[in-house]
């Protein structure tokens, strides 16, 4: 048993010895099925906090010949497949973690050679007769023992895309880096050689034009999960368990951490951040500060056509349209704002539809780090509508029509220069923006259907802030806010809110294209 060749499953048994275990082994049918197959080349990308050393120690525990994982899984879903004990243990498994061999080599240059040496050296012990004594080159030495004892090797590298990531300038590292792995999972000999082949990190696996460095793998992403979605954070299903099991709101744990929605796997959420608000007994932003962290801050200030006004769009609460084609898999070749966007979906900091091809702001937890990231920002006109929407609330909920129309005056003229102000969806996005505070305390709520139409917005008090009057807000673009209150009424708008219909503010806005005014007025709703 090595550090890197035929490791042992101590990473794996503390993981299902943890008091919070989602068992995820059903992923390893999957790989059974392409083992020693054309498919054999797997690539899952998904972002930090989601799991992906997890899955890398569960498939080193599964296959390692360096230990006997019978125990471990037995009690556990992929003991049920009736390929569980035809694989289990019994191939040459090399681990690399490539994050650790990055941070413990002394010089970043030579790393390559230093992943390849410090692996070889292993072999040397396992297999001295079929290794030359001056052989540097992993690829080689792999063959090597396979044409002389016909063993393959499984090869499972976590965080792959390391290189890419702290090192995003030095194109040397990174091309060395590529035909490193080509040299391990491309051409006849690695054919030969190679079981099973299985990648993870943040990112796809880079292009150069328009493919990808490695076209034989098989990519499964935030942005094209296939089958790979249930395997990729915690489902729907598993947090509700999780909820009962420590009694947590389900509807807060939703709120904070959903979001990812995922063809095949439905609703996915950050496994990190679910288990420390179980263990904490608190919901709250888990969110680490990474290299993530800064990429946000400095992307979403980028020179691109649009993005500001897609940030801020995102910031109101809407999606955006995404085309991610053109993305590159790097952190580096951005030409314009939609692969910035698709970065950040890869990053988690935003959630893909695939069936709209829009991305959103998944979650409150992404949402305050948006926020926290754009208060970073030289974007003033931003912060201040930001930091002004507390008191656009209170005004609005004291029924102060003046203050309110004042405030909207103000965000509107700080905000022209970004927003196309010229209709009512523009309009619904600068609102949004001026009442971001108000998601502290209600769930917004854009286009509800309700009554014989659909309420612009509807803020629903949380749970926790019951007492507060819902908010249902009609928009009106040059005519009257008047004739938005009586819409209202006439098309009752209220009539799917009827738990606060005894509680309930109507909220009607007008924007004067002429005089660049807005006009609000406000009415008590009660039940007849």
């Amino acid at each position: 048993m090595g550090r890197y060749l035929n490791p042992g499953n101590e990473g794996f048994a503390e993981t299902v010895s943890s008091e919070i275990y989602i068992d995820k082994t059903d992923m390893i049918n999957y790989t059974n099925r392409v083992l020693e197959s054309e498919s054999k080349y797997v690539c899952v990308s998904r972002p930090r906090r989601f799991g992906k050393s997890i899955a890398a120690k569960m498939l080193v525990a599964y296959y390692s010949k360096g230990c006997d994982s019978k125990d471990l899984f037995k009690n556990l879903s992929i003991s049920k497949q009736p390929s569980f004990a035809k694989y289990m243990n019994q191939y040459d498994v090399i681990r690399l973690d490539i994050q650790w061999m990055y941070s413990v080599s002394e010089n970043k240059v030579p790393l390559i050679e230093f992943i390849q040496d410090e692996v070889i050296h292993e072999l040397k012990e396992s297999y001295p007769k079929y290794i030359k004594d001056k052989e540097h080159s992993l690829a080689i030495a792999l063959s090597d023992i396979f044409h002389a004892m016909k063993r393959k090797f499984i090869i499972i590298i976590d965080e792959w895309d390391c290189v890419f990531r702290e090192e995003k300038k030095n194109e040397q590292l990174q091309e060395t880096y590529i035909s490193l792995l080509r040299s391990l999972f491309k051409g006849v000999l690695a054919e030969e050689t190679i079981a099973l082949a299985y990648m993870t990190g943040i990112l796809p696996i880079k292009k150069y034009g328009t493919q990808s460095a490695l076209n034989n793998f098989n990519e499964y992403t935030m942005v094209d999960p296939s089958i790979m979605a249930p395997y990729m954070g915690f489902t729907e299903d598993e947090v509700k368990g999780l909820c009962q099991r420590y009694s947590m709101d389900y509807e807060e744990a939703r709120r904070w951490y959903d979001g990812y929605k995922l063809r095949k796997a439905g609703h996915i959420y950050s496994p990190k951040s679910v288990v420390e608000a179980m263990y904490r007994q608190d919901y709250g932003s888990y969110w680490t500060s990474t290299e993530t962290y800064e990429s946000l801050k400095g992307y979403i200030t980028g020179n691109f056509d649009g993005l500001k006004d897609a940030v801020i769009k995102l910031l109101a609460g809407q999606s955006c349209p995404l085309e991610a084609g053109t993305f590159q898999n790097d952190m580096t070749s951005m030409e314009n704002k939609d692969d910035v966007l698709t970065l950040l979906v890869h990053l988690g900091y935003l959630a893909y539809d695939a069936e709209t091809e829009t991305v959103s702001i998944p979650n409150e937890e992404v949402r305050r780090e948006f926020k926290r990231a754009v208060t970073q920002t030289k974007w003033t006109e931003v912060i201040r509508a930001l930091n002004t929407s507390n008191e656009l609330l209170q005004a609005t909920l004291s029924m102060d029509t003046d203050v309110v129309s004042r405030i909207l005056d103000e965000v509107h003229t700080d905000n022209t220069s970004i927003l196309e102000y010229n209709d009512e969806n523009a309009l619904s996005c600068v609102i949004s923006i001026a009442y971001y505070s108000a998601r502290e305390y209600y769930t917004i709520i854009r286009e509800l259907p309700s009554g014989k139409g659909f309420a612009d917005l509807v803020f629903i008090p949380k749970k926790q802030f019951a007492e507060k009057p819902a908010l249902v807000v009609e928009l009106k673009w040059d005519k009257s806010a008047e004739s938005a209150i009586k819409q209202m009424k006439e098309k009752k708008y209220f009539e799917s809110l009827e738990e606060y219909q005894n509680n309930m503010l109507l909220v009607g806005i007008n924007y004067d294209k002429k005089t660049k005014e807005h006009v609000c007025k406000i009415e008590e709703y009660l039940k007849k």
